[in-house]
């Protein structure tokens, strides 16, 4: 199973915005960030807005923040919300299953088990447990972590590709035939 980029972008606002609960957050601040348009970013934070998860402040000053406390925001709930489509097969939907062999297929229910084993886990998960950061006073003599936008790292890219295979030419042979043929025309 995989998230859609919508529940990605939805989890990073959250988590950008429990990183600094001190502050507003703004919406081209989270574009640059994560290098998403701010229009989809609009749609995101409309949604969390809705949902009673963000306090949107609109005009000079602006921004956006957490409502709750992170620790009260479970990531569980987030990925409910923001996912559409939880029908890992078809038979997930009776009025669209086609299925032939749904009257003796024990499939159904061992993906049901672990869609819900994978939410029971996610449901253990608060917001600020992915965000948790390292108090000051212990990052004494180490490196403390910065925010980098998305679009400033760069990552090596290599990729092995096989040889590619040549086509097979033409012989000699074959071409001198072909050549004779259309030159034998009376």
């Amino acid at each position: 199973m995989r998230l859609t980029d919508y529940t990605d972008y939805t989890l990073r606002v959250l988590m950008f915005c429990a990183l600094h609960p001190e502050r507003s957050v703004t919406i081209a601040e989270l574009a640059e960030s994560h290098a998403v348009s701010k229009n989809h970013l609009m749609k995101i934070v409309n949604d969390l807005a809705r949902q009673g998860l963000l306090q949107t402040t609109r005009g000079r000053g602006g921004g956006l923040r957490l409502l709750k406390p992170a620790a009260d925001i479970r990531i569980g709930d987030v990925v409910r919300q923001s996912e559409t489509d939880f029908r890992l097969v078809e038979c997930f939907d009776a009025s669209h299953n086609a299925c032939t062999l749904t009257a003796h297929c024990q499939l159904k229910q061992v993906f049901k088990t672990a869609l819900q084993s994978y939410f029971d886990e996610l449901d253990k998960v608060t917001l600020a447990d992915v965000t948790r950061v390292t108090p000051p006073s212990l990052l004494a003599g180490r490196r403390s972590v910065r925010i980098v936008p998305v679009s400033d790292i760069t990552r090596p890219v290599s990729i092995e590709l096989p040889p590619r295979k040549k086509p097979a030419a033409k012989t000699p042979a074959r071409v001198k035939a072909v050549r004779n043929t259309s030159s034998t025309r009376v």
